[in-house]
């Protein structure tokens, strides 16, 4: 069995469920209870099923509205006809026989009348129409409500997948400009560049594909372009980045952080910073994630520094994949940049094992 079906009928056992005790208050015990049900069971899946896969795939999504409203009035008389017809010829007379089985002289004026009036009593006409759509409405409208998740979590990939592509032409561009520097000194450096990009690049292609990867491995990608930047600057950087607690057994996003330590390097290693200096700090407590990354910048900077790009498709995924469970605090002061980002791992919306 398919994992929808599976799901359908868990549905379906528990609609039986909650209305053999709903109605189990007012009989004899819930057996008879569950007996009712299930005989007007069918009633209510065939009136489901017609309404989700033939008339809402035929009217609604095609915007037919007058068929759309006539097709759900003619199904809702239909669905209370058999139900006011499966009452008069079975689950009616078997409650009262259990009934008068405990209680001999009960009388249960229901029942009075020929077939044909007890089929157009108006009070027991609006009862079949209460009972026979309450349920049917209620899976209806958690059907549009999956239908709502499943195309929020699609235009969520998407955005996802368009925010993830800014940052490889955005990085390697970077990065070929310091091969490009390196190699212009004719720097013995280049090859162990080249290398480096290589391993980044092989990063990039073929496990960022994936909504989460190893936290261990993303951090080592941080490592290795951390690296190609030091190489590129040589003493005149001042570079720290620490890595504590487990990292091991954690997921995450690709590539999350690798904007804020690209806009730490654009902007804090400006050829007018004296003793320009980077601080990275990545911590793990359980679950939860700290990174923190400062930077100098140039004394003459009094406006805010750049690099919004990056951190604005930071905060853009972050609102999609963590919207309740992270913080970003971002401190831009006269002479130093600092940004602190918080994460709850287990909270990640858009979970991927492989």
């Amino acid at each position: 069995m398919t994992q929808t079906l599976v799901k359908h009928i868990i549905f379906w056992i528990i609609v039986t469920f909650v209305l053999t005790i709903f109605y189990g208050m007012g009989m004899p015990n819930y057996g008879i209870s569950l007996i009712v049900i299930l005989s007007i069971l069918p009633v209510h899946i065939a009136y489901f099923y017609t309404i989700v896969y033939w008339i809402l795939p035929r009217f609604l999504y095609r915007r037919k509205y007058p068929q759309l409203f006539l097709s759900l009035l003619f199904n809702a008389f239909v669905a209370a006809l058999l139900f006011r017809l499966l009452e008069i010829g079975f689950t009616d007379p078997f409650i009262l026989k259990a009934v008068r089985a405990e209680r001999p002289d009960y009388q249960w004026h229901k029942l009075d009348g020929t077939f044909w009036q007890q089929l157009t009593k108006p009070i027991y006409i609006v009862n079949a129409l209460e009972q026979s759509n309450l349920v049917v409405w209620v899976a209806v409208s958690l059907k549009f409500v999956q239908m709502w998740y499943e195309k929020r979590q699609l235009a969520v990939q998407s955005e996802l997948s368009a925010l993830k592509s800014q940052i490889h032409p955005h990085f390697l561009f970077n990065t070929l400009n310091n091969l490009y520097a390196l190699t212009l000194k004719q720097s013995t450096q280049s090859p162990a560049i080249v290398l480096g990009l290589s391993d980044i690049l092989r990063y990039m292609l073929y496990e960022c594909s994936t909504d989460n990867v190893a936290l261990k491995r993303d951090v080592e990608i941080m490592q290795h372009y951390v690296e190609l930047e030091k190489l590129r600057y040589e003493e005149r950087l001042d570079l720290n980045f620490s890595v504590s607690g487990r990292i091991t057994d954690q997921r995450i996003p690709p590539l999350l952080m690798l904007p804020l330590i690209e806009n730490a390097f654009k902007h804090g290693t400006s050829e007018t910073v004296e003793d320009a200096w980077i601080n990275i700090d990545l911590s793990v407590k359980g679950h939860k994630l700290k990174f923190k990354i400062s930077n100098s910048k140039p004394p003459e900077s009094n406006k805010k520094t750049g690099g919004q790009i990056g951190l604005d498709n930071v905060r853009k995924r972050l609102a999609l994949l963590f919207p309740y469970a992270h913080q970003l605090q971002v401190f831009d002061e006269e002479e130093i940049f600092v940004v602190i980002l918080q994460l709850d791992l287990k909270q990640n919306l858009v979970q991927n094992e492989n």
